[in-house]
């Protein structure tokens, strides 16, 4: 059905002056902002909160009594080991299903001892595209998975920052007196 000529709106657009047209008063605007945010800066004194890292760390992080973390505080993830020291984990993949960005990968395999049926013979946790959202650490039924304080982690390739078994197996060994909440 074709449009009728009195449905058609006809929208002229306003002439812009010459001066704007070469958008140097905006650009003077700009810099005028830029200035007045520079020298009340200096005016009011150092209100920088950027913090020249590695030299400053951040020493705040959210620790009740008793050496507990808050749990709105999540860094890297570790997997906890049983009274025997093995691996917790039950090779259920429910932290795999939960996980939105899909970063978790788990092969499970026959348990070799008699309190379980499975256990994971390979855990591989992609820190670079974790969320750090923690869905993870409650989708786990046995607390086999669970976000520490660490925040300082450091890799020069994406290989390295792939996280298996044996090195989340080992950040737990390195925050076992920290018990995160």
């Amino acid at each position: 059905m074709p449009i009728a000529d009195e449905d058609l709106i006809v929208i002229t657009p306003t002439a812009i002056k010459r001066s704007e047209s070469t958008f140097l008063p905006e650009v003077f605007m700009g810099l005028g902002t830029t200035f007045k945010h520079m020298l009340g800066s200096v005016a009011r004194g150092k209100r920088n909160k950027a913090m020249e890292y590695p030299e400053e760390r951040r020493e705040d992080i959210p620790v009740e009594e008793g050496g507990l973390y808050k749990p709105n505080y999540r860094g890297v993830h570790r997997l906890n080991r049983d009274e025997d020291g093995r691996v917790k984990c039950v090779a259920c993949f429910m932290c795999q299903t939960a996980c939105p960005a899909h970063c978790i990968h788990i092969e499970g395999a026959a348990s070799p001892w008699d309190d379980r049926e499975k256990y994971p013979i390979k855990f591989d946790l992609d820190e670079l595209r974790c969320i750090y959202c923690g869905m993870c650490e409650e989708a786990c039924p046995v607390d086999a998975i669970e976000l520490t304080p660490i925040y300082d982690i450091v890799g020069l390739t994406r290989q390295e920052m792939i996280f298996d078994k044996e090195k989340l197996l080992a950040v737990y060994d390195k925050t076992i007196e920290a018990k995160p909440m």
